[in-house]
């Protein structure tokens, strides 16, 4: 007879960490756009291993699961950081802790990958850990843009997310429009109830009675248009001085409205579009590394861009989401030299960028600029870029940019003429 002996089970830290729980608690490092870095007040900060080991002791040192002496120690090495170290049993945990971060694809290391690093003794005279960097994966990007679409969806109350309508209607899902004959091409989505009122119209209660093409009814729903979105964003080095941060916000805007367009607006595309002395088009998954630079601003550029690659989209409507604070300093000359002028707004450069918006507007773009500054000179330019594109204008803060943008790309409706 086989016998079985149990022993009291002790769990392991690491199995009690939710690993969504910390990538959401650590996504300001992750994140962080160039702003001067409270851990190295000497340089811009870079996602390095001793950094995040330095995040993760200031995230668990809270943490009531981790043993009291462990707690003790975290928040001790936190204190005393950089001069300070990790004792080695919490050292071993935090590498098991980030391999598993890196086994269940949340973070990638830097080329060659971080285990693979110099160790000391091994013939290498720097510091092993100035050779790693870290960036978050897309299916971090997407949990991140998920999370932070549902907090600000909770402060804005109960909300439907639908999709784009329009004043048209057409065949589909029953609405509370009234039914109407049937045409070719339609979604054959029969009002039975109508279609059966039909026949006995024409054919009186007498039983059996046939239908025809022409008694058949369908409903009609609102016309559902797809969209295709380019979020234009201001880089330059404006975003992180006077104020404080502001491009961490807008990168959380643009991961927050991308998992929107992807989990409700399938139609939909997304493009994200820097500019500064020129203008870029990034790939999303590459958003949360951008950092912004000594830049001036280069908006007629941007908007050039941005409408070469809505017009390549075959979508009902197109529209550009631009979220800067500054003034246009700069243009692209035609021999592809740029020019710059920081002092004041330059007429010509002015004149270059009214003449984009106006281009914009007769490819049938949309321009909805959100301006994170109210100084007046700025207000006028703000009012005519919307004045020559017929869009909108939002003066808005870091702590109301996202439910501005958000609720404006949801709720917009466009009539569609084909």
């Amino acid at each position: 007879m086989s016998r079985f002996r149990y022993t009291k089970y002790i769990p392991h830290p690491l199995d009690e960490i939710d690993l969504e729980e910390l990538i959401n608690q650590l996504k300001g490092f992750f994140l962080e756009s160039g702003f001067d870095s409270p851990f190295q007040r000497s340089s811009h900060f870079v996602p390095t291993l001793q950094n995040l080991y330095r995040v993760l002791a200031e995230s668990l040192s809270q943490d009531e699961r981790l043993p009291p002496e462990w707690r003790t120690a975290l928040e001790g090495y936190v204190d005393d950081f950089p001069e300070s170290q990790l004792p080695s049993d919490i050292q071993d945990f935090f590498d098991q802790l980030i391999q598993r971060l890196i086994d269940e694809n949340y973070i990638h290391a830097s080329e060659g990958g971080w285990d693979q690093a110099p160790q000391p003794g091994e013939g290498s005279e720097e510091d092993p850990v100035k050779h790693i960097r870290f960036e978050l994966t897309e299916k971090s990007l997407d949990f991140l843009g998920y999370k932070t679409l549902r907090e600000l969806m909770s402060t804005l109350g109960r909300s439907s997310f639908g999709r784009h309508h329009t004043h048209q209607l057409s065949t589909g899902v029953q609405s509370d429009a009234h039914s109407r004959p049937y045409e070719f091409g339609d979604t054959l989505n029969l009002d039975i109830s109508a279609t059966l009122l039909e026949a006995v119209k024409r054919e009186g209660l007498e039983l059996p009675f046939t239908l025809e093409y022409s008694d058949l009814m369908v409903y009609q729903t609102d016309y559902h248009s797809s969209c295709a979105t380019v979020l234009l964003l201001d880089c330059s080095h404006s975003m992180i001085l006077y104020d404080g941060d502001r491009f961490t916000p807008a990168k959380k805007v643009a991961l927050a409205l991308a998992h929107l367009i992807r989990s409700h607006f399938l139609g939909d595309s997304l493009h994200v579009v820097l500019f500064h002395d020129s203008a870029e088009e990034i790939p999303l998954a590459k958003l949360a590394s951008v950092k912004v630079g000594p830049y001036h601003t280069n908006t007629c550029e941007g908007l050039r861009l941005s409408r070469r690659i809505l017009l390549s989209q075959k979508k009902d409507m197109r529209q550009i989401i631009m979220i800067t604070d500054g003034k246009p300093s700069a243009i692209t000359l035609p021999n592809g030299r740029i020019y710059r002028n920081s002092f004041g707004l330059d007429p010509m450069i002015l004149q270059k960028t009214y003449r984009e918006v106006a281009n914009c507007r007769r490819a049938g773009i949309l321009i909805n600029t959100f301006m994170l500054a109210r100084d007046y000179y700025l207000v006028d330019f703000v009012k005519k870029v919307s004045q020559i594109c017929r869009g909108k204008a939002y003066f808005t803060t870091t702590l109301n940019l996202a439910s501005y943008i958000l609720m404006d790309f949801m709720t917009q409706k466009t009539k569609t003429v084909h």
